[in-house]
């Protein structure tokens, strides 16, 4: 069998030359092919997709990298590798995450060089589908570069075919300029918008079309401006670009294909997540109803490790949430927790994305659609012991039995195409402790049907309706912003989100994280309150085709790469940084409109204007958790304020060297210039590279 692919094996390790598979892998119908049969080529264009839903975006090495070492979020851990990521604390270029991003992106990046180059060598196949797949090839490599660029700095630009076909390996690469870098990334969007569809290649909703060239080019220009504004001078130049770029997209939406739900529980909402419409580029991944479930990779376990902890008393045998629960999944890998600055960024009274982004109160479950658990299983008793642990007055004219009942009930649907039982949630009415399924009430498909009779009030299982009544027994924990007036009508512990946090306003806990203390002060008798918080949502579903049989941990959805709502955010924060503080506010209040609950003051949410607080405040609202942050912060030269005010931990450690992320150390021992290369003033080469 013929490959295209040859004598390579050093360049594994290199990840700028990376291209290791042969042809076949990529379309096992291509035989003999090389890249001039247009099988070959369509396969190897459609594998430089494959990036995007095996490792980068249901992983937890690029969310980490995108996210931590930000204002947002807090390590729970204090491990070597959270130190790293979160802290500032001795990051090395032999960290595995920092390797892996940039191996997966340069290797992904040999692939669409090829595609590009080679495009005009094929013996066969339809122009214009050629234009249109190129257009795509050009669109990944401008998403591939955008991350690299903005997370390492000047690295190689590298725009040849694959090793395998130029049988050139260049061991002495040499920098190119970020300049040059995002000169050329525009150019490939530019070039690819007019030849991209408005609806994706063959109906498969994986692929790039028009929308996402132009969204990921307002995002570039955005990114761009904050490099001229630290180091070029033009900053005012790519802020317009950006400004105009969103607008057009805004003001032209039907044009591209785009679209911006005006509810925000519709942008949520598990009926939603394969089809979503707000959605400019995602991450797909393989439905168990189809037989994309049998090729597709199915390692998405992000839903586990973006867990909030939970007070294990509360939960009855095998029901935990760390344990194998088939309602909330397998979430025991808690690594992180949100900042106190980001709890309290929401103001749940009037904004619902508070519940569609974090699940602020816990409860039980049962399995009586299909038998498997009773309804009796999820009850809980509360003894005197656990109500003065947990400070619980109960006031037996509310609560006579004072006994917790079951909120969710899970079904098993057996799946057809090898991915295992499926286990979609309903919900239990409140009041009604009968246990009859018929009584169940479905998650709404939108959000006007969530809120008729027979529905559970929201469009997204574990998107728990606010507030919480206090006399509702069907939870057994819920965080709160502040301090409840009528606590002794609640059977649940009621768990202050100020009380997670010391007077550093880092968690409590661990002494070695930076806290003043090893226990926080008791909310009862003696709880650690800092074991549990509210838990991110934005990864986990609860529908037929997302579940991976038994291995609780993985669930299979559809990943947002971006979506409209960061197009109104980015042209606000253009306008913003061009002194047009009005016209930005009338951008955020389209999205904060749709966040706004229906008996909401508009006085309560709407803007006159917006500050540079404002935007860094409404992107934590609508994009906590969405692998944006650290580039946010970068391009307003940011993470010194930021991190001094809401991270004081990571505050302690960074430097100015930390705006760019250590060069791969495998990249590094594989070239021969290594010394001249640099890796960005880590300390594993002489020098940083960087050219001042």
């Amino acid at each position: 069998m013929k490959r295209i692919f040859k004598n390579i094996a050093l360049m594994a390790c290199a990840g700028l030359m990376l291209n290791a598979c042969d042809l076949d892998e990529f379309n096992p119908s291509a035989g003999d092919a090389s890249l001039t049969s247009f099988d070959a080529w369509s396969g190897l264009h459609s594998y430089s997709y494959s990036c995007l839903n095996d490792e980068l975006y249901t992983a937890m090495d690029w969310l980490y990298l995108a996210e931590g070492g930000t204002d947002l979020w807090v390590a729970k851990s204090n491990g070597t590798n959270y130190k790293q990521l979160f802290n500032y604390e001795d990051p090395t270029s032999n960290y595995n995450t920092f390797q892996k991003v940039w191996k997966q992106c340069y290797s992904m990046i040999t692939n669409c060089n090829s595609v590009i180059n080679e495009s005009t060598n094929l013996n066969d196949g339809d122009p214009e589908t050629i234009k249109l797949l190129v257009a795509e090839s050009k669109t990944l490599r401008a998403l591939y570069y955008s991350i690299l660029v903005c997370h390492y700095g000047p690295v190689t630009l590298n725009l040849k075919s694959s090793a395998g076909i130029t049988g050139d390996v260049d061991l002495y690469p040499e920098r190119s300029s970020e300049r040059d870098i995002y000169d050329h990334i525009i150019k490939d969007l530019t070039e690819a918008i007019p030849d991209l569809g408005v609806e994706p290649y063959q109906g498969n909703r994986a692929r790039f079309t028009k929308k996402s060239a132009k969204g990921l080019l307002a995002r570039v220009y955005a990114q761009r401006a904050g490099l001229g504004q630290s180091k070029y001078g033009d900053a005012n130049t790519y802020w317009k670009l950006a400004a105009e770029t969103a607008k057009d997209l805004i003001e032209n939406a039907s044009s591209y294909g785009a679209y911006l739900y005006t509810d925000i529980a519709d942008m949520w909402a598990d009926a939603n997540n394969r089809t979503n419409k707000e959605a400019l580029m995602i991450a797909a991944g393989p439905d168990a109803s189809s037989t994309s479930w049998q090729y597709i990779g199915k390692g998405n376990k992000l839903s586990a490790y973006s867990c909030g902890g939970s007070y294990s008393e509360f939960f009855n045998s095998n029901h935990k949430p760390g344990d194998k629960g088939y309602f909330y999944g397998r979430l025991n890998s808690q690594n992180w927790m949100p900042s106190k600055y980001l709890l309290y960024c929401f103001n749940p009274e009037w904004d619902k994305r508070w519940e569609y982004s974090f699940q602020y109160a816990y409860c039980e479950w049962s399995m009586v659609q299909c038998g498997w658990v009773p309804y009796s299983a999820g009850v809980k008793k509360l003894n005197k012991s656990i109500c003065t642990k947990y400070d619980i007055q109960v006031d037996e004219t509310v609560h006579p039995d004072s006994t917790l009942y079951p909120y969710a009930d899970c079904n098993a649907i057996a799946s057809s195409n090898g991915a295992g039982n499926q286990y979609p949630a309903k919900v239990w009415p409140k009041g009604d402790y009968s246990g009859d399924p018929n009584k169940l009430l479905s998650i709404g498909k939108s959000a006007e049907e969530a809120k008729k009779p027979g529905f559970a009030g929201s469009t997204k299982v574990y998107a728990i309706p606010y507030p919480v009544a206090p006399d509702d027994n069907r939870f057994n924990t819920v965080f709160v912003h502040k301090p409840l007036k009528d606590k002794s009508k609640c059977l649940y512990a009621v768990v202050v989100l100020d009380d997670l946090f010391g007077s550093n306003d880092l968690p409590y806990g661990n002494v070695d994280n930076g806290s003043e203390a090893a226990n926080p002060p008791a909310i009862g008798n003696g709880l650690t309150s800092s074991s549990a918080c509210p838990s991110l949502i934005k990864f986990n579903w609860s529908y037929n085709g997302v579940f991976y049989g038994s291995n609780l941990q993985i669930k299979t959805g559809d990943m947002f790469i971006m979506r409209m709502a960061e197009v109104y955010l980015l042209a606000a924060e253009a306008e913003q940084q061009l002194g047009n503080g009005t016209k930005a506010a009338e951008y955020l209040n389209v999205l904060r409109k749709r966040a706004a609950r229906d008996q909401a003051n508009e006085s309560s949410w709407k803007l006159t204007t917006a500050t540079e607080e404002d935007i860094f405040d409404e992107y934590a609202r609508e994009l906590c958790g969405e692998f944006s942050r650290w580039s946010l912060l970068k391009r307003h030269n940011a993470f010194e304020s930021r991190l001094d005010q809401y991270n004081k931990r990571a505050a302690q450690s960074f430097k100015p060297y930390h705006y760019n992320r250590p060069i791969s150390y495998e990249f590094l021992s594989t070239i021969l210039n290594k010394e001249e290369y640099g890796d960005n003033g880590y300390g594993s080469t002489a020098g940083s590279g960087l050219v001042e």
